[in-house]
């Protein structure tokens, strides 16, 4: 039992490890902290999607924008298209779950704010169209996937594709880059004295 939990952790640490040395994701991590940076500059927000864990993902890290991370400071608008279920079941049986998340980007979403699409397979129908629907109001589009990128990469002006097939290793290292991410907007938004 212990020789397969310490081969999970190995695996997890393998992962992270690569990743230090992964300039183009760490690269594209630092340009989405300056994106939404920008985006709450400008008064504008961070909207979240994705399904199942990614969702759980979604809405754990636009919690820490809106709540607070390390420290008090105002919050910020953040938030993940899931949230509200009546709002998801009734359009899910009224038009179709595919489009859950792209209705809520037409409604919320205005040029200069900034969607992001978790999906560890870049393949989530809903999520894909929630990016598309971004682009065409000027929204700043980043994905979180896993290796391939999948088909959401065709739709993301940033994408952080994790180097991994394995589902919850690829989910552990958005949720290490979402709290980086969440930790340097909180320092460039309110620096401590």
């Amino acid at each position: 039992m212990n020789d397969f939990i310490k081969i999970k952790i190995a695996t997890s640490i393998h992962l992270k490890n690569s990743l230090l040395e992964n300039e183009p994701i760490l690269n594209t991590v630092s340009k989405v902290v300056e994106e939404i940076t920008n985006c709450y500059k400008h008064d504008g927000k961070v909207l979240w999607c994705g399904n199942g864990g990614s969702a759980a993902d979604a809405q754990h890290l636009s919690a820490e924008l809106s709540g607070r991370f390390y420290y008090d400071r105002p919050p910020l608008f953040s938030e993940a298209l899931h949230v509200n279920t009546s709002y998801t079941t009734a359009v899910a049986n009224d038009y179709s779950y595919d489009v859950i998340f792209e209705r809520l980007v037409h409604a919320m979403g205005r040029k200069g704010d900034v969607l992001i699409g978790l999906s560890t397979s870049g393949n989530s129908a809903n999520v894909i169209n929630a990016l598309k629907a971004a682009n065409e109001k000027g929204i700043i589009t980043v994905g979180f996937t896993g290796e391939t990128g999948g088909k959401m990469k065709e739709h993301c002006k940033y994408l952080i594709n994790i180097p991994s097939k394995d589902t919850p290793r690829i989910q552990e290292c958005h949720m290490l880059f979402g709290h980086t991410i969440c930790e340097m907007v909180e320092i460039n938004l309110f620096p401590k004295p």
